[in-house]
């Protein structure tokens, strides 16, 4: 009876430990971030983004980006919208997109990603400056 105590102990200290290895953080230590809060208005321009983990900061490899979308709310004009296409990243962590943008002033790139072990998801709306 003693021994089925401590197998019972000790099994229920490993499972502890295999849940408390695998917590992940919180969604909201994730965040994206201009690589350039700067660019050349014009066509077919690419817009460099950084996602990270807020908590090392270290960049995230892998994240599935699901939404996108480009316009110019920041001055006003969030109807004035234009086509972002995902292009392929240059390095870990970094995720690029192309994208005209038609005048010169801000526009609000928003983003939704999953990131690989957790449940919810990252949301981030970045300003980038489009000068002349």
């Amino acid at each position: 009876m003693k021994t089925s105590n401590v197998a019972r102990a000790a099994m229920a200290a490993l499972i502890g430990a295999a849940v408390a290895g695998t917590a992940h953080a919180e969604i909201k230590n994730y965040e994206f971030q201009l690589v350039q809060p700067t660019i050349k208005a014009g066509a077919d321009r690419i817009l460099t983004v950084r996602l990270v983990d807020k908590t090392t900061g270290k960049a995230v490899p892998d994240a599935v980006i699901f939404a996108s979308r480009l316009d110019m709310a920041p001055d006003g004009m969030q109807e004035m919208t234009t086509k972002v296409t995902p292009m392929p990243g240059t390095e870990p962590g970094t995720y690029r997109f192309k994208a005209t943008f038609g005048m010169a002033g801000r526009w609000q790139l928003s983003l939704g990603a999953k990131v690989q072990g957790e449940t919810e998801t990252v949301e981030n709306k970045l300003v980038v400056t489009a000068e002349k």
